[in-house]
């Protein structure tokens, strides 16, 4: 110890402190020696792809640069902006958000002004619905390069899920002012969908589409968003065939996957669903696919199978959180899943206990306020839905499932004007929606 130290002394003596930064960044990674992440290996058609084997070779060859050279910012960079996107494609958050950020923050803790690796970290903790921190992030990645159009995105998203809805509008009109492409577009298309444009949502989804690389995973994602679109506007045909061009130019996409399992379950083909949505959940780690599959089971009446999968899905997660919370790199806020899980088992305390925390972080956001809404509604404490409800629709978002539940609180507190009304723009144009949701919402409208 006393030799290194000396050591130390003396390079910072003969080159001045610059060698004492250089020194500490790569002990910094040299002391991740032992960090250092595989990709883990894809499921189904994803893991024989000329993708994938172009991705793994990349990062086998990063990994090495980096063990050679620890002080190579620019591979430890493009290691981790590897991990990043692997973490999206394949579901696996945890794991790729900890390898990403071993290096993402040994490089900021000796140039804390370095912007990429500032952009990276502020997506990882988008990722981990840190919501809060990550817009501190993109703030500080942004007063460094007020000219990078990917710096605006980071912001609209930080923005649009602390419920700050101005603020995303104006970044999204400075991003496409710098760089019009799919990702601009597609956040264009999502702040138009909050604000209740679903015309002018479509149009600016196709038009990111259109702007996407024919297979990559970001083209196929945005289409997916498109058909999600046209769900929610009761267009089916147009839903299921971009999911089909989504799946044909993209073999084995779980969100296309599941998206036709969407589709078969509005058709009632309830065995068709159910398998199309375990053929996604084996693709990919995601509770997504699960929660849908519960849906396909609640909906064909097989209550016991459903309340399985929910029991899984809340193991997991819960089992995942004791398992990262010690570590801030792994760690993600999962309070909005599980209180959607609870909601569909109808433990009703606990979706209400995992509601309310995420409302502390996140008090302005509308889908946040649905959310403590609706747990309310179903806990019988219907009064306190209100302030919340009111919240959710102060954008004019014109989603069916808010109006629906919307609609359902207002006829509960007796306000049947209101309740007509939001209720029958609910279901003017048959939107693909939960199937009881809809049932509910058709039984009320036929009585008021």
């Amino acid at each position: 110890m006393k030799k290194k130290f000396t050591y130390v002394l003396l390079l910072v003596l003969f080159f001045g402190t610059s060698a004492f930064v250089v020194l500490r960044y790569n002990y910094k990674i040299q002391n991740k020696i032992n960090a250092f992440y595989p990709m883990l290996e894809r499921k189904g058609a994803l893991a024989n792809s000329a993708e994938w084997m172009s991705i793994k070779s990349n990062s086998e060859n990063l990994i090495r640069i980096v063990r050679e050279n620890p002080q190579d910012k620019k591979s430890a960079l493009a290691l981790a902006t590897l991990y990043v996107q692997e973490g999206r494609v394949s579901g696996n958050l945890s794991y790729y958000d900890r390898a990403a950020l071993h290096y993402i923050d040994a490089i900021l803790e000796t140039d804390n002004k370095n912007f990429e690796a500032l952009t990276l970290k502020a997506l990882v903790q988008l990722s981990q619905h840190h919501f809060a921190d990550g817009l501190v992030t993109a703030e500080k990645a942004k007063n460094n390069n007020p000219h990078n159009a990917f710096v605006y995105g980071l912001l609209v998203d930080g923005n649009v899920e602390m419920g700050n809805y101005q603020a995303a509008v104006k970044n999204s009109d400075k991003m496409v002012s710098i760089r019009p492409d799919i990702r601009s577009y597609s956040r264009i298309s999502y702040l138009r969908e909050i604000h209740g444009d679903y015309a002018g949502a479509i149009e600016a989804m196709k038009m990111a589409v259109d702007a996407g690389v024919y297979g990559d995973e970001p083209t196929s994602w945005a289409r997916i968003q498109l058909a999600r679109l046209y769900e929610n506007t009761g267009d089916m045909r147009n839903a299921e065939m971009h999911y089909a061009i989504a799946l044909d130019q993209r073999p084995g996409y779980a969100y296309a996957i599941a998206g036709l399992g969407r589709i078969a379950l509005w058709k009632k083909d309830f065995a068709k669903a159910v398998s199309l949505f375990k053929q996604a959940d084996d693709l990919i780690k995601d509770s997504y696919f699960k929660e849908q599959l519960a849906q396909a089971y609640l909906a064909s009446g097989n209550e016991k199978n459903a309340k399985e999968v929910l029991n899984k899905i809340a193991d997991d997660i819960t089992a995942a959180v004791k398992e990262t919370e010690q570590d801030q790199n792994a760690a993600h806020h999962t309070d909005a899943e599980l209180a959607h899980v609870f909601l569909l088992l109808e433990d009703y305390d606990k979706a209400l206990m995992h509601a309310i925390n995420e409302y502390n972080r996140r008090p302005d956001n509308i889908d946040v306020n649905v959310l403590l809404a609706w747990t309310y509604y179903k806990k019988g404490e219907v009064a306190k839905s209100l302030p919340h409800i009111k919240n959710a629709l102060r954008t004019n978002s014109k989603n069916p499932t808010l109006l629906c539940q919307a609609g359902l609180i207002y006829y509960k507190i007796g306000n049947q004007e209101k309740a007509k009304t939001l209720l029958a723009e609910a279901m003017l144009k048959n939107p693909n929606i939960d199937s009881n949701l809809k049932e509910e919402c058709k039984t009320v409208l036929q009585t008021i």
